[in-house]
């Protein structure tokens, strides 16, 4: 009896590493697929809840070919005047305008027919009301900014990634969804020899 007593108390130390380690791995396993998740929900949440706007895009030079399956995206609110600046607070007279700033840019539609917006403003903070959208600067020139929002890549097979990026030489539209907070999503492209979708 006291040897059954000692196996079956050896066998239960033995047993509570392994179950320790199963939890724990368990755990770790459901973590990582919770950030996952909240990775692919963030990205993913502005074509849920955000509201369609038609950007211009323009021609940009081909990509290199072992870069990946996509296709490069520019748009005309890629380049913009530093003078489209409003300023909000008085220390903006003071802060010039740097690589990595993020700004907001004001949209409107135009009115020349083709339901594309355009860039009317830029804004350090975040306005309070009004269609605009998040961005940084990635460098200036002059009193050119060049800006990115995150959606300047399509994903594609690679055939129809360079069949996509030679077709919007001619130029095109991207359909995206900004969501009040002005996080931009990419929904579709249309080139120009396209039909509308």
């Amino acid at each position: 009896m006291p040897n059954k007593l000692v196996d079956s108390v050896e066998h239960a130390i033995s047993e509570r590493p392994m179950n320790w380690r199963g939890w724990l791995l368990l755990l770790v396993l459901l973590g990582q697929l919770l950030v996952l998740a909240g990775v692919l929900g963030s990205a993913r949440y502005p074509l849920w809840a955000g509201r369609d706007v038609a950007l211009e895009v323009v021609p940009v030079d081909p990509r290199d070919l072992f870069r990946g399956n996509y296709a490069r995206l520019e748009y005309a609110i890629t380049r913009l005047d530093a003078g489209l600046l409003v300023s909000q607070q008085p220390s903006d007279y003071r802060a010039p305008l740097q690589a990595g700033s993020r700004v907001y840019v004001m949209l409107e539609q135009s009115e020349n027919g083709d339901n594309t917006w355009q860039a009317t403003a830029i804004h350090r903070q975040r306005p309070d009301s009004g269609v605009f959208v998040r961005g940084r600067i990635m460098y200036r020139s002059g009193d050119i900014l060049r800006l990115r929002y995150g959606i300047e890549a399509w994903f594609a097979p690679k055939d129809k990634a360079l069949a996509l990026e030679r077709d919007l030489m001619r130029g095109g539209i991207a359909h995206i969804r900004v969501t009040d907070g002005g996080r931009a999503a990419l929904h579709a492209i249309t080139p120009p020899t396209a039909p509308p979708e």
